[in-house]
């Protein structure tokens, strides 16, 4: 019998570790957490690496968001930390929502307690928020969107008497933004760029809009980070605090990190044991604060070239521990395509730099497109220089190959891929499982004419939002003066909405005396009222407003937020506005403030509400409806579909001529992480087109194809023929004209050239019939050539849906009468085939057809099966 022995009688352990892939490896791995399940050896490695600097290189499609949530959820698991001593940041709000789903998921009951995760801006403003006071701000400041910037901007360009047409305060904005982006303070920014704006005002200026911010209790989303950055950087004991407080940093997305970000997260990742603690400085700093003197602090040192500080310190070669904390950033830099907002690919290409030590894990596994789709994209992308190198692989079939479709012009290339569309839709495909990605969004307007000639629905990713119509805005305007009195302007915004009698030369008062006192509008309307400054009737009407708010004030304390909104619009008169209002929108803005105050029940106060709108950036509702996606390539980063239709691959238009005459080859760099971007959007099938005429900007242009289209590579690349007419490489060289093909005239009547020709044709009129109208000469062979020997070149007699005489009825037709069909009625059309009559709109059907989906047609086009 072998005798156990007890586990203090053991007196060494064997140095032997499972072989790994074996069996004593594999039988471990089996009895591990769940969540671990299903991983590869790379993702499991980048969750099981918890200590040190770690960069996870996450291609399109390897699951990156995966790795990320499971590595939250390996170190709860592991007792390695709270849910409160995490930090984990993330770009968008949709994408913080969708981890904290998945880690509900993963360890089985929903995630509670983790205040750190989400937006780099939504943790900057909850930090800013307990330490306000640091920013000469109180607790309830607003934060401002870019409309309420400009707003303000103006008003100071005014006290300038700076023209706002020559320097519009929009383009004021766009520096003060950038600035803060870089993490430049009013005193930090060069002078050469301050001189950019209003002859070398602009340093003055943004330093007014700063101080003007503080009086207005208000910031905007660059001081969310930058107020941050001077106070960890001022008050190194906060710091310190925030430094233990997060024993784990988790950052997505970081090839998209701005300098100021950058800064923001160097700062908690040192560990506030570290000997020579410091706040990481610029290029360029130390000279400056040395020069400044010793009383001076780091916020007020030029900051000058780039905006990297020295690596962290390194001692016999090694990382010291107690300097780094445990933060792993998970990116790709082969899609860093914002650099025009500030975004620095530079900050994921120095890791290594900034994080001696640093464990690199690359993720090239791809789980979403199909091998041509990966060798076409791998093989355009390695043409860049400024990359740290990785290769997608799949192991999945090499599917079909990527698609290059040439168009004789921008409305033929709408045509075609409407088409293939028709296409997909008629073998099973969803709508919703298909894109069309393009480079500027004035390219979209061709395509939704189309669709709307077709009856395909369509939806247009990053377009106006909810938030963002008037009566939205005014609305929350009344909401925002209630919760801070100092948001000066909102309080200008409704302050005669409706109108009470308070024009421009009141408010112009409200603004001097506001100005002279250094105290907000809000005050001093309660200061004016109580003078004879203003008429009777002026007066009365501002006593009202001002009494009004008190009111709402004092009820927010004993009504909840929802009854307060509502108690607002209806007493301030302006659902009565709309009520009163008898425009055809009217209608709807009343049902818009219905849903404003629904919207408002998932939040616990007025103040969640208010910031949970400033913070939102991501397009919401929709989903659910089949539909075709039409986005920009930059708005489609992080979504994926199984057809993806990338027109306007052309010299200029892709890459944009724009972005190479303002960064040359870094700007060719990122054009070209774009051109990935849009082929990784793709599981199974990636049409690129080209148009050979173009108008852009209400010129037609000759345009040549893009130069991305030589470097992808032959053997995963098919060169297809347009389906949107005569297709590419006609007689001429240049391919033939869509007015060649006769296909054009069988889809629409209404040009006066058309209604010509049909005219003549129904006189009989040709060569020898004299049938010469407004000096066109028509030839009856040239629609009809049935009777010729020939090949019939587009022959419309063959083509066309019915005879001619029958558009005066269809017009006819078209005013509004009832329909002679039915509900359940089945019939038939000749493009779309059979199908039944789902819905009846006077003579306009919605008919669910077998194979062509659910279209809407007038009735006249179809006919009783």
């Amino acid at each position: 019998m072998i005798r156990m022995t007890e586990p203090s009688k053991i007196t060494s352990v064997p140095d032997h570790q499972p072989a790994a892939g074996g069996i004593a490896a594999r039988a471990r791995a089996s009895v591990g957490p769940k969540y671990l399940s299903g991983l590869n050896p790379e993702q499991r490695e980048a969750v099981e690496t918890l200590d040190g600097p770690v960069l996870v290189l996450a291609g399109a499609g390897t699951g990156k968001t995966r790795v990320l949530t499971t590595r939250i959820a390996h170190i709860l698991s592991q007792g390695r930390a709270r849910p409160a001593e995490i930090l984990s940041v993330t770009f968008t709000n949709k994408a913080a929502r969708e981890m904290k789903h998945r880690l509900g998921q993963m360890l089985g009951h929903a995630v509670e307690g983790m205040p750190w995760l989400g937006t780099f801006h939504s943790i900057g403003g909850r930090i800013l928020r307990f330490h306000a006071e640091l920013a000469q701000l109180k607790s309830n400041f607003t934060v401002l969107d870019v409309d309420d910037q400009v707003r303000l901007l103006k008003q100071l360009l005014q006290a300038e008497n700076i023209d706002d047409k020559r320097w519009p305060a929009r383009m004021l904005a766009g520096l003060i933004d950038g600035w803060k982006n870089r993490g430049l303070m009013p005193s930090q920014v060069p002078s050469g760029e301050a001189a950019m704006f209003a002859n070398g005002k602009g340093g003055k200026l943004y330093a007014s809009y700063q101080e003007r911010l503080k009086i207005l209790n208000a910031a905007d989303f660059g001081d969310l980070l930058l107020e941050n950055i001077r106070i960890f950087r001022e008050h190194p004991d906060i710091l310190r605090q925030y430094q233990q407080r997060f024993k784990f940093i988790l950052v997505d997305e970081y090839q998209d990190t701005n300098v100021a970000q950058y800064l923001w997260l160097r700062l908690l990742s040192q560990a506030p044991s570290s000997p020579s603690f410091a706040s990481p400085r610029l290029r360029g700093e130390a000279d400056a604060q040395s020069a400044a003197g010793e009383g001076d602090s780091p916020s007020t040192a030029l900051v000058e070239k780039a905006p990297h500080p020295d690596p962290l310190p390194v001692k016999d070669g090694e990382r010291e521990k107690n300097h780094v904390k445990n933060i792993c950033c998970v990116g790709d830099d082969d899609q860093s395509i914002y650099g025009w907002r500030g975004a620095e690919v530079d900050n994921i290409l120095r890791f290594e730099h900034d994080f001696p030590g640093a464990k690199v894990i690359r993720l090239e596994r791809n789980y979403r497109s199909t091998g041509h789709i990966l060798a076409a994209a791998s093989h355009l992308i390695a043409h860049n220089e400024g990359r740290l190198g990785k290769t997608l692989r799949t192991e999945d079939q090499d599917g079909e190959k990527v698609t290059v479709t040439g168009s004789w012009d921008s409305e033929e290339e709408a045509r075609g891929i409407g088409e293939e569309i028709e296409q997909l839709q008629r073998q099973g495909e969803k709508l919703n499982e298909i894109a069309i990605l393009v480079r500027a969004s004035y390219q979209m307007r061709e395509f939704e004419d189309r669709f709307v000639t077709l009856g395909l629905p369509y939806r247009v990713i990053g377009g106006p939002r909810f938030y963002e119509r008037a009566e939205i805005r005014d609305a929350l305007a009344y909401l925002r003066v209630i919760n801070s009195p100092a948001d000066d302007l909102a309080f200008e915004r409704i302050v005669n909405v409706p109108k009470r009698g308070l024009g421009d030369a009141t408010i112009q008062m409200l603004h001097d005396h506001a100005r002279k006192r250094r105290i907000p509008l809000f005050e001093a309307a309660r200061a004016v009222i109580e003078t004879d400054e203003l008429k009777p009737k002026a007066r009365g009407s501002l006593r009202g407003v001002v009494a009004q708010f008190d009111r709402w004030r004092a009820q927010r304390e004993v009504t909840s937020h929802t009854e307060l909104a509502q108690i607002v619009l209806d007493e301030s008169g302006y659902t009565e506005m709309w009520q009163k209002d008898r425009s055809a929108d009217a209608a709807g803005r009343l049902e818009n403030l219905k849903e404003l105050v629904r919207s408002m029940e998932e939040f616990e106060n007025l103040q969640g509400f208010l910031e949970h709108i400033s913070l939102v950036m991501d397009r919401e509702g929709g989903a659910e409806d089949d539909a075709v996606s039409l986005m920009t390539l930059h708005s489609a980063k992080g979504l994926e579909f199984d057809n993806v239709f990338l027109p306007g691959w052309e010299e200029g238009l892709f890459p944009s001529q724009r972005t190479l005459d303002e960064q040359g080859r870094a700007g060719l760099e990122e054009e070209r992480r774009l051109g990935h971007v849009g082929l990784t959007r793709a599981r199974r099938r990636a049409m690129i087109y080209f148009a050979t005429n173009r108008r852009i900007h209400g010129t037609w242009s000759t345009t040549i194809p893009s130069r991305f289209l030589d470097e992808l590579p032959a053997a995963n690349v098919e060169i297809t023929e347009s389906k949107g007419g005569s297709g590419w490489g006609g007689a001429t060289g240049y391919g033939a004209s869509r007015f060649d093909d006769m296909e054009a005239f069988g889809s629409s009547y209404s040009t006066p050239g058309w209604q010509r020709a049909q005219a003549n044709r129904n006189r009989g009129g040709g060569r020898n019939g004299g049938g010469r109208t407004g000096g066109f000469e028509e030839e009856t062979a040239s629609f009809s050539s049935a009777s010729s020997s020939g090949p019939d070149f587009g022959s419309f007699a063959s083509r066309r849906r019915g005879p001619l005489t029958i558009e005066g009825e269809l017009v006819a037709k078209s005013t509004g009468t009832t329909s002679e069909f039915s509900l359940e009625d089945r019939v038939f059309h000749q493009k779309f085939g059979y199908g039944r009559v789902t819905k009846i709109d006077g003579n306009k059907l919605t008919i669910a057809f077998d194979k062509a989906g659910e279209k809407k047609v007038v009735d006249s086009f179809v006919q009783r099966a």
